[in-house]
């Protein structure tokens, strides 16, 4: 590659960056006018979009609750509460059909009484009592949230108790009279990223200012933050500096507030529990003359490792096609594992279906047993309700199989099944629709898995309108999952949808993310393309028919099938995307995120990072498929900017069919609530099947 073929052009379109750019929302809203004229006046629009509406605020869905203490709290939102209610209820009235419910703080209402439209961002109550929490309130929906203190007995926030400004905040309580603090402390206070670099420990009473410093990252690391594992017996403070999404170093304080070194390789996660340090390196690790493979998850006494140390027990070791779970929608098992107070759940996958197994330390050794049953190509989950009990959720789903509630006890043994409590309602008529699990080979010969649900009396005859979802980053994984109102608004009127499982992502472990770290993207563009071709093949559909969506790393994944395999689609979904990869690390919080992609300020990297930019890939003389770009003025991780400049880019080229919307707020979600995001859940069924055409 040539030295001129490297140069960055100069960018014409950069005065549509920046959140609030008055020009750039002046631009935006004449995009909305073009974009909701052409997909939300035809006469299915509204019907449909009441439909899905009605859907996502069915009173039947499962209330996800949170135990805390003797009470068990949900945030809920419906038609009548579309900001939400803070709620909470007891375990006897939770088993009934209707349960009563007690309001916490109702955020409608707040916002109301403050004239602000708050977004409710989490609580974190503190342990043991469960009299104070700290709750978390967005302005608009981003990221950044104000923190203050709320009274869990007199339902109020508490006068002069700990607040924090608006801001990307990391904090948590240590007991009563203190909190870690992690945020803008002011000018130097903030990472390259725009995340806390400075960890302080806040007494009650006194001001932030007098917070004292335990310890401070540096500004090219991408954040650092403190936390207290409040486990009873096993109290322990960690100050963990995040060096980037896969390196960090951890440090435990001592009473003294004194510093000591986790003795871990930095790309290794790690967690505790009891008496137990667990970790699971990235990469294949050579330790005590033991080599422990990518992926596995080990453990060691915590205080035997501090103390020197390394004799590691495997508590899983991968296969060929075998791995922990990666990251799942359920909080309490990241990173393929949850506690109870004697037990640890394993999720363990196997062609990125999953079954789960207990594990219990015994006399220095540790029994393990199957656990949970799953229909195929389903989803199960299971994670502890406290630290003080062996009691679990579990839930099953899966594409055609709303999710389930269920409650049980590990003190009754594994094998005893758990209680079911609730039953997410069906949206559509499953009976209509299959699920198969194929395999197509990439580019290099990989195999790679994707899910297909269609009708069963589907024709392969070339014209059913199909959509072609991915991710393939940070090592996130696309587990079954159902879909709920998608079926009204994708499968009932005649789509096939389809989850391609590509590299990038954690289906099979950390490798299968780092295949295409960097320099080897493109590897990831070709399994998404490899999938593409598969369905074309099959003759399930074809270019003129088939669609690719996709959002955030994912929107960078489709803007590439659009600039770099236009001739396979009919239709692109573009939603809050990385798109111009040369400033990236300038946009938003778009700086965390070199260790993924690369650092375009270094020209042996942009050499490889512009083949995957596709700002700068448009070329005006080829033919590219209608493409709608979506964003939200709000999304403080992205930014909206990436989504201005390619639309604008577009049009100036004279690219026909490019499409744009942004919605005011709802941060990274680009959705405040759920009528936003029906609203644009059907605007996107109208532009797919308006450009795909109609099979029902």
């Amino acid at each position: 590659m040539t030295t001129d073929s490297l140069s960055v052009q100069p960018d014409d379109f950069i005065w549509l960056e920046g959140l609030r750019n008055e020009k750039a929302l002046e631009w935006a809203h004449e995009q909305n006018a073009i974009t909701l004229a052409a997909f939300t006046k035809g006469s299915e629009f509204n019907p449909l979009r009441e439909k899905v509406l009605k859907g996502l605020n069915s009173p039947e869905q499962i209330p996800v609750v949170s135990k805390c203490g003797n009470d068990w709290y949900n945030f809920w939102q419906d038609a009548q509460n579309p900001k939400g209610l803070l709620r909470r209820t007891s375990l006897e009235e939770f088993r009934k059909a209707k349960p009563k419910w007690e309001t916490v703080l109702d955020i409608d209402a707040l916002g109301k009484a403050e004239g602000k439209d708050w977004v409710y961002h989490g609580v974190f109550a503190l342990k043991p009592d469960f009299n104070r929490a700290l709750i978390f309130l967005s302005p608009d929906g981003g990221d950044a949230s104000e923190v203050r203190e709320f009274d869990l007995r007199t339902l109020e926030f508490v006068t002069d108790g700990f607040f924090l400004p608006v801001a990307k905040s990391r904090t948590g309580w240590i007991d009563y009279d203190h909190l870690f603090v992690a945020t803008d402390f002011g000018e130097g206070s903030l990472t390259d990223s725009g995340y806390p670099r400075i960890v302080k420990i806040w007494q009650r009473g006194t001001p932030l200012s007098e917070a004292k410093t335990v310890f401070s990252a540096d500004k090219k690391d991408m954040l650092a933050a403190g936390y207290h594992d409040s486990f009873k017996g096993f109290e322990r403070d960690f100050v963990v500096r995040v060096i980037d999404f896969f390196h960090r170093e951890a440090y435990v304080l001592n009473a003294q507030k004194e510093l000591t070194r986790i003795d871990l390789p930095t790309d290794a996660k790690f967690s505790t529990w009891r008496d137990w340090l667990l970790i699971q390196p990235s990469s294949e690790w050579q330790i005590n003359g033991e080599t422990w493979p990518s992926g596995s998850l080990l453990t060691v006494n915590f205080d035997a490792f501090l103390g020197g140390d390394r004799a590691l027990k495997p508590l899983f070791i991968p296969g060929a096609n075998s791995s922990l779970s990666g990251v799942t929608a359920t909080r309490d098992q990241l990173n393929g594992y949850s506690f109870t107070r004697d037990h640890i759940i394993l999720s363990i996958t196997q062609d990125v279906v999953n079954r789960l197994e207990v594990l219990t330390p015994e006399n220095g050794e540790w029994r393990r047993e199957p656990f949970g049953k799953v229909p195929e190509l389903s989803k199960i989950n299971a994670w502890g309700v406290d630290d003080d009990t062996n009691e679990y959720f579990m839930s099953v789903s899966g594409f055609l199989q709303p999710a389930s509630l269920s409650l049980g006890n590990l003190d009754n043994g594994a094998a005893v099944e758990a209680e079911l409590l609730k039953q997410d309602p069906s949206h559509f008529d499953a009976s209509r629709y299959q699920v198969s699990q194929l395999f197509a080979q990439s580019d290099d010969g990989t195999r790679v898995p994707y899910f297909v649900v269609c009708r069963k009396e589907v024709v392969y005859d070339g014209k059913n309108p199909t959509l072609l979802y991915g991710y393939g980053g940070f090592e996130v994984s696309l587990d079954p999952y159902y879909l709920g109102v998608s079926g009204v608004s994708w499968l009932d009127r005649g789509g096939v949808f389809v989850v391609a499982n590509i590299r990038g992502g954690g289906e099979y472990g950390p490798e299968w993310h780092k295949a295409a770290l960097k320099e080897k993207r493109l590897r990831a563009y070709e399994d998404f393309a490899s999938v593409a071709k598969a369905l074309i093949a099959s003759n399930i559909t074809s270019p003129a028919h088939l669609a690719a969506q996709g959002g955030s790393n994912g929107g960078l994944l489709v803007g590439n099938m659009l600039t770099r395999y236009p001739e396979l689609f009919g239709a692109i979904v573009c939603e809050v995307a990385l798109l111009d990869m040369y400033r990236y690390t300038q946009i938003s919080a778009g700086a965390s995120w070199i260790a993924e992609y690369g650092d375009p300020q270094k020209p042996e990297e942009w050499a490889f990072i512009r083949e995957f930019s596709p700002y700068h890939n448009l070329d005006a003389t080829k033919k590219y498929p209608p493409v709608l770009i979506t964003t939200a003025t709000s999304d403080d991780r992205v930014g909206p900017d990436h989504a201005r400049k390619m639309a604008a880019k577009m049009q100036a080229m004279g690219i026909p069919e490019v499409y744009f919307y942004e919605n005011t707020d709802g941060g990274h979600s680009a959705a405040a609530d759920k009528a936003q995001s029906a609203f644009k859940r059907v605007m996107v069924s109208e532009f797919l099947l308006h450009f795909l055409g109609r099979k029902a």
